[in-house]
């Protein structure tokens, strides 16, 4: 009986684990993608950059170090919803998933690095970064790696997942659709706004937020059940 109780505390904190990293995961990732986008705006060109930068130095400096953390969390989910599926896990989509979910990643840090290159540089040479434009390029390379290449990672990401939902039968038909849905507007609207990117972790947020809530209602069940089987099994 004690064995029994021991599996059943591992299958209810195996799709809480996810859920909690995925939580964490949507508010730092959207934390810092938000920061990012208001301390270096598309817009931002001129005599304007020197000034704007030079006041938003400390909410880049925050943004980048939630990006590690972020990606930590990102990572946990992953494998955590890879464990879960087991034996059921289809190995072409898993492939795909665990494949885009890696490259969605590496594109967020290569981002952010760049980000991170740029306040670096305006703090050793801030007159001569302005001047050269090194600025304008390497924020447009920054978007460019998050809302051309990452956000479609991202949504390959999503669909790969959704299509296991759907095989497997583990998540419900109406998130399955809500998924592919979202998806394709990730892989097929990507240049409308720069703000697209924040789609992903709102999708990871409920996804999470439902995965806990049933895991939370699965345990509170599961251990009612411990306990009556105790309550009813013979003593020896």
């Amino acid at each position: 009986m004690q064995h029994q109780v021991t599996l059943t505390r591992q299958a209810v904190r195996t799709p809480r684990a996810a859920a909690v990293a995925g939580i964490i995961f949507s508010v730092l990732f959207t934390t810092s993608m938000v920061l990012i986008r208001l301390a270096l705006p598309e817009d931002l060109r001129g005599t304007n950059v020197a000034t704007w930068l030079q006041g938003n130095t400390t909410t880049i400096s925050l943004a980048l170090t939630l990006v590690p953390f972020a990606g930590i969390a990102f990572l946990w989910f992953v494998g955590v919803v890879r464990s879960r599926l087991g034996d059921l896990e289809d190995q072409f989509f898993a492939t795909v998933f665990f494949g885009s979910g890696l490259l969605f990643l590496a594109m967020m840090f290569a981002s952010a690095a760049i980000a991170g290159g740029m306040l670096g540089s305006y703090a050793i040479e801030a007159d001569t970064l302005v001047k050269s434009g090194v600025i304008t390029f390497g924020r447009a390379i920054m978007y460019t790696i998050t809302n051309v290449y990452g956000v479609r990672m991202a949504g390959v990401f999503m669909v790969s997942l959704a299509t296991i939902w759907m095989r497997t039968r583990v998540m419900p038909r109406v998130f399955v659709f809500l998924t592919y849905a979202l998806a394709l507007v990730l892989l097929v609207s990507s240049n409308l706004t720069l703000w697209l990117v924040l789609v992903f972790p709102a999708w990871v947020f409920v996804i999470s937020v439902f995965i806990l809530i049933v895991s939370l209602r699965g345990g509170r069940a599961a251990a009612e059940g411990v306990v009556g089987a105790n309550a009813t099994s013979p003593m020896t």
